[in-house]
């Protein structure tokens, strides 16, 4: 793995378990971690470390974590693993709602 595809697996990977922590409620919550579980999977034994230091809205979170997801397939993750992690982050999103 190619340290820009580290750098950007690790930003999906910080902003997903931000929006978790985040999260309005349970189900929200478990839904952005199964998206992040299921990138894990697709990565496989390389799994870089989360960092828990932001503090932004979650509109930003998202933006930053789908950006950082669509990203991923400049670095060689199949086109159809992405959509469905796209898909899946914004089912997550739908129920993180007040």
């Amino acid at each position: 793995m190619l340290l820009s595809h580290a750098i950007t697996l690790a930003e999906a990977r910080s902003h997903l378990a931000a929006l978790a922590r985040r999260a309005y409620n349970d189900e929200a919550s478990a839904e952005y971690e199964r998206v992040l579980l299921h990138l894990d999977v697709i990565h496989g034994d390389y799994i870089p470390g989360i960092s828990d230091v932001y503090d932004e809205a979650a509109d930003i979170l998202y933006g930053i974590a789908e950006r950082a997801i669509e990203d991923l397939v400049t670095h060689g993750v199949d086109a159809l693993q992405v959509e469905l992690l796209l898909d899946m982050l914004d089912a997550a999103r739908a129920k993180d709602i007040p």
